[in-house]
């Protein structure tokens, strides 16, 4: 290596992007840019028990008209950082996070870190290839880092799923290659140049291009092989080297795949089968009612400190007072404990066997604890709520929700800053935090004045946003971040049209109901909100342009792109599509009404000439575009 390194340095013009020198050689990047994926890396739905696999297994059926048993692919479901890789003529181009699933970050750099990852393919690959998988850290490795780390008087490492995404995640590439991280793959996105008609195809084709794909993959048909393989997992999944939360099962046959197609979030041609989540016993050492953003009341155990799933717990939720008198839950109790989810911890049961002899029944409280106001209690909700909008636990909540990454994405604007602001009164709704300034930040304990200017750079950057993320940040309740970007979109990013909307037109859009629908109109009715929101906009808030859909002729169309495109790349023929009211897809169907061919197209090509699909050039498709333009 050392030799390579010299030849490198003195004949620059030999270096490739295959070369071993250049796993690690780029200097730390200022920031991660944004990547759109060609094709969404949507999320799967979830399969909790035996039931609900057999339901997708019976819609799967329906969807396809088949009463035939159907052949699926079956694998686990690792516990790491879904990432996409990207290579043009056998070469990687570049690498990215699943983000949210549309737009992720580009980690090129850290992803060329992993020697498992190949930087150039073997045998016959596609001109153009996205592969999509799974980075993740195996057990034993995992404990070597964290017994290095605390010999180093260095924090461990909370889990290795937190570790491998953390790692990713830096700018600087020599810390991601110090750790030991690896990959399994298991899904496309694009495919150009090469005919691959199945998921067991397309695996089958990894490892002979380079990737290592899990040795715990099978093929079967039917109900009954997917109950035997979700069944199995449960046994296996202890003596694995590396964490799983479940086991991902996918119609094998890519038509059949295209035939079902895919939900807003989720495609219907595959689940994730969940396994149950690890339970330990521990003791609840006290019960304290939490105040949220909503002013819902949440009990919360306060437990003795155990490890659940590589995570150590202290705090586990209770849900609400029925909750409580439905398992009888006690101060002073052992209980069974899990992280639903794999995330969240909660109780399960109490162990009676193991109660103290003196014992009594938890109520939560009459009054909120931070605002000593009277709870109201919904006869329609199980939640109590603080109806106190001053409260300053829900001030908290509504801020550092507003502020969040999702949301207005304030950088260096944590929880310990929106306490500190809140307590002394420096901000006490989400519009004041516009009204900060240097000076009144460079007065709070430990704020050094390039940090205080750094949080004020950064609001100010926040200003500049989209209408969907500030609906998000509002807080809307029912209202989550898929459904602002469905607002957003539906009043063509008009803030004024969407506040003075009514019920009818707004349940008249997709994916809004009734109950979303009137969470929307009380909340942008309340007279404090409107100063709120009026507050933000004398500020400076400005929402990005969203281009108006036209109608036209080919609104509702789908168009389908193949081969390397040269007049235009994938994101722009997206855009351009989305203008006239119609959409792209990844995919060939009998619903596919254009195919727009570029040089060295495959098996779309072919399948859209079976299919009896319009085929169009660049050109016409670009002709088409200006007609309609």
């Amino acid at each position: 290596m050392r030799e390579l390194e010299n030849l490198e340095a003195h004949h620059p013009d030999f270096i490739t992007s295959d070369s071993p020198t250049q796993r690690v050689g780029e200097k730390p990047l200022a920031e991660f840019a944004s990547i759109t994926h060609s094709i969404p890396m949507q999320s799967l739905a979830n399969a909790m028990n035996v039931d609900e696999l057999t339901e997708f297994n019976t819609q799967t059926q329906k969807g396809l008209g088949l009463e035939k048993d159907i052949e699926y692919v079956a694998e686990p479901k690792l516990d790491g950082l879904a990432v996409e890789l990207v290579y043009k003529d056998g070469k990687f181009h570049h690498g990215s996070t699943r983000g949210d699933g549309t737009t992720g970050e580009d980690i090129s750099q850290n992803l060329k870190t992993i020697r498992a990852i190949p930087l150039t393919l073997d045998g016959n690959f596609p001109t153009l290839l996205e592969v999509r998988g799974e980075v993740y850290i195996r057990h034993h490795d995992f404990e070597i880092m964290n017994a290095e780390r605390i010999k180093n008087n260095e924090q461990p490492f909370a889990n290795p799923r937190n570790c491998a995404a953390g790692s990713l995640r830096q700018l600087d590439p020599s810390i991601t290659a110090a750790r030991p991280l690896r990959i399994y793959c298991y899904a496309s996105g694009v495919i150009e140049g090469m005919s691959i008609s199945s998921q067991k195809e397309f695996l089958d084709y990894l490892p002979k291009w380079g990737f290592p794909i899990n040795p715990n993959i099978e093929v079967g048909y039917g109900l009954d092989f997917l109950i035997n393989y979700y069944t199995k997992a449960e046994s296996f999944r202890e003596n694995l080297e590396y964490d799983i939360d479940g086991v991902v099962f996918k119609v094998n046959s890519f038509a059949m795949q295209d035939e079902l197609g895919v939900r807003s979030r989720s495609p219907r041609w595959a689940i994730a089968g969940k396994l149950k989540s690890q339970q330990v016993t521990t003791k609840i050492l006290d019960i304290v009612p939490s105040v949220g953003r909503t002013g819902a009341i949440t009990p919360v155990a306060k437990l003795e400190p155990i490890s659940v799933g590589g995570v150590v717990v202290s705090n586990a939720t209770l849900h609400n007072q029925d909750e409580i008198y439905r398992k009888d839950v006690r101060i002073g109790d052992t209980v069974l404990i899990q992280r639903a989810g794999d995330v969240i911890p909660e109780v399960i049961k109490v162990v009676l066997e193991k109660r103290p002899v003196i014992t009594h029944a938890y109520i939560l409280p009459d009054s909120c604890p931070v605002c000593s106001q009277q709870v109201f209690h919904p006869e329609d909700e199980v939640v109590a709520r603080c109806q106190n909008m001053k409260c300053t636990a829900q001030v908290k909540g509504r801020i550092e929700h507003f502020v969040s990454k999702n949301c207005m994405d304030i950088d260096g604007f944590g929880t310990k800053l929106v306490d500190q602001l809140v307590t002394i009164g420096l901000i006490n709704n989400v519009s004041d935090i516009f009204q900060l300034t240097l000076d009144s930040l460079s007065t709070l304990d430990r704020m050094a004045e390039k940090s205080a200017q750094n949080i004020i750079d950064a609001i100010e950057t926040a200003k500049a946003t989209t209408l969907a993320r500030f609906i998000h940040a509002l807080g809307i309740r029912n209202v989550g971040e898929h459904a602002s970007k469905v607002l957003e979109k539906s009043f063509s990013g008009n803030l004024e049209a969407l506040m003075h909307t009514d019920m009818e037109t707004l349940t008249a859009i997709h994916e809004i109901g009734d109950v979303m629908a009137e969470s929307i109109i009380n909340f942008f009715h309340e007279d404090n909100n409107q100063k709120v929101i009026q507050a933000c906009v004398d500020a400076g808030i400005s929402f990005s342009k969203v281009e108006q859909i036209k109608e036209s002729i080919y609104t509702g169309k789908i168009f389908v792109f193949t081969g390397s495109l040269e007049k235009f790349s994938r994101s722009n023929a997206k855009e351009m599509v989305e203008k006239i009211g119609a959409r792209a897809s990844g995919s060939v169907s009998s619903k596919t009404d254009f195919l727009i061919a570029g040089p060295g197209a495959g098996s779309k090509l072919d399948k859209a000439k079976e299919l009896d699909i319009p085929i169009l050039s660049e050109v016409d498709f670009l002709e088409m575009m200006k007609e309609n333009g």
